[in-house]
């Protein structure tokens, strides 16, 4: 079961296109930035937050955290963000760094693949004009469909040998072929039978093997855009264009500008100005330059615009939209503070769909092999093991161990 900050986001792109700087921005770690493939060598993993409305206003209390923090009633929890370096045509066959990529990517949950909307690089990543940023979005899916493919066909040749016996089916076999992908019988199973194959993969033809494979990666690699550079008049037309295309209704795309997320970061951290990530906006507190006041300005016009700068909201986006994950907060149902007088100090995030026992055990395989029932701290309600756990619920396990 998942621990708070056990996610793994992945960031990926192709090389030149802010993706490091949207990891710096995230992370504010000091990764190289250059517009030149392969700044990026080995995956640098750093660690992001994501916002939770806090629950201990809600009883009067002040929360007092053990990983991350709380500002004003949010809480920012933290998760893994992964920045994976070796994206290039033909990663699928190993060109590159494909190998590696495909190997670190496996890693993650959930992906933000960082697009370039202003069209200024090429599927290289070299400097360009007028590059139709869809040509990316359908680079990247099409190298995992590919690998996924190669993996797929792997499993059907093993079938088809007669390795296995009679009794298996396919969706075995293709579960055991492709569990590196935390796949399932019951879920390639439904996905076959969403396409309408059958299930004798003899009278599959390329196709459909194809097909099958990239319904498998939708539902194991989910994936939001990033859309970055998105304070230029380029990327905002781009935008309105492919966002508006029913071809792409499949994708949650934010619009994103790493670059003035991390200037209002480090703004704030210099105390220049208040700024909250994620915020619509920021408050100039120290003296700045005229200069630094015009970009400033341009910052705060993006902001009008979109909401935020999007560095926050894609990651939301793919943990808690795309992924389904709940957020949980153990508490006690007579006072939120523990022995040591910690206020709600843990907020968990958990897979969708989980129950009061998995939560249990997510708090530790002891407190879920023992568990009796639960309590919601907010009506002192008890909850059986089959409950599902909502979003900011406030639980109490209670346990024989």
């Amino acid at each position: 079961m998942f621990m708070s900050g056990s996610y793994r986001i992945g960031l990926v792109g192709k090389p030149s296109v802010g993706k490091s700087s949207f990891f710096n921005a995230a992370t504010m770690n000091d990764v190289p930035e250059g517009a030149y493939p392969f700044t990026t060598i080995d995956p640098s993993v750093g660690e992001a937050y994501v916002r939770v409305e806090c629950a201990a206003p809600e009883f009067d209390e002040t929360c007092t955290p053990n990983t991350g923090y709380c500002d004003c009633g949010t809480r920012f929890v933290p998760t893994k963000l992964v920045d994976v370096a070796g994206l290039i045509p033909g990663a699928h066959e190993g060109k590159g760094l494909g190998n590696q990529f495909l190997s670190d990517l496996n890693e993650t949950d959930v992906l933000v693949h960082v697009v370039d909307f202003s069209g200024q690089t090429d599927i290289e990543g070299e400097a360009t004009e007028g590059h139709d940023p869809r040509e990316d979005i359908a680079f990247l899916e099409e190298e995992l469909d590919q690998w996924y493919l190669g993996i797929l066909e792997k499993g059907i040749t093993r079938y088809e040998s007669g390795y296995t016996t009679e009794e298996d089916a396919i969706e075995e076999e293709l579960a055991t072929q492709m569990s590196a992908f935390k796949t399932n019988e019951d879920q390639i199973k439904l996905l076959i039978r969403r396409l309408d194959l059958g299930f004798d993969p003899a009278a599959w033809d390329a196709d459909d093997r194809l097909a099958l494979a990239r319904e498998i990666r939708m539902a194991t690699k989910p994936m939001v855009i990033a859309a970055n550079k998105m304070d230029t008049p380029e990327a905002q037309a781009n935008y309105e264009e492919i966002t508006a295309d029913p071809d792409y209704e499949h994708l949650t795309i934010v619009p994103a500008s790493a670059h003035a997320e991390k200037a209002l970061k480090s703004a704030a951290e210099a105390g220049v100005l208040e700024y909250r990530p994620g915020d619509d906006g920021f408050e100039i507190l120290g003296e700045v330059s005229p200069q630094q006041e015009e970009g400033l300005e341009q910052i705060r016009e993006f902001l009008d615009a979109y909401g935020a700068t999007g560095v926050q909201a894609a990651l939301e986006s793919a943990l808690f939209d795309v992924l389904g994950v709940v957020p949980v907060f153990p508490g006690g149902a007579n006072g939120l503070g523990n022995e040591r007088g910690e206020v709600l100090p843990d907020c968990y995030l958990i897979p969708s769909d989980s129950t009061a026992e998995d939560f249990a055990y997510s708090l530790h395989t002891d407190i879920g092999d023992g568990f009796l029932y639960a309590l919601d701290c907010r009506t002192k309600r008890q909850l059986g093991k089959d409950y599902e756990v909502e979003p900011r619920d406030v639980i109490e396990v209670v346990t024989t161990n």
